[in-house]
């Protein structure tokens, strides 16, 4: 009994489809750039795409660098997932949906009706003032 996997016609059909995969999310990217506010095409030129890309989620751009780094280019893929989602008025649960299905997620947030919402970061968090002191005394009339 022969494989499926054997058979050029099931090669060919997983060929197209991936192709298709990757076509549609090109076409997601270049969409979320625009977006963005930024030229699509600058999507598709490798290092200065990925500058462009922490530059739209409030990174800098040497950031870019930390992708070369390995184990520490997955913690950065994970943030970057996170502010992409934080940059497109989306939560926890769409950044996670982009770590775990990512082209179908860049799919829905750049055919979807997400719109760019910036990269303000909130404030931090002020620490907690210390101890007050007594209270003034009052003179006495």
């Amino acid at each position: 009994m022969e494989s499926v996997a054997n058979d050029p016609a099931f090669g060919m059909g997983l060929a197209v489809g991936l192709l298709a995969v990757i076509a549609l999310t090109i076409a997601s990217i270049w969409r979320i750039f625009s977006k963005a506010g930024e030229a699509g095409w600058k999507a598709l030129i490798p290092v200065y795409g990925a500058v462009v890309f922490n530059r739209i989620l409030g990174r800098p751009g040497w950031w870019v660098l930390l992708l070369f780094v390995p184990v520490v280019n997955v913690v950065i893929s994970l943030i970057e997932c996170a502010d992409l989602a934080r940059v497109f008025g989306k939560g926890i649960g769409y950044a996670l949906g982009l770590i775990v299905l990512g082209p179908v997620f860049l799919m829905m947030l750049a055919f979807g009706p997400a719109s760019y919402v910036g990269s303000n970061r909130p404030p931090r968090a002020t620490p907690m003032p210390s101890r007050p002191g007594p209270p003034p005394m009052r003179k006495a009339a």
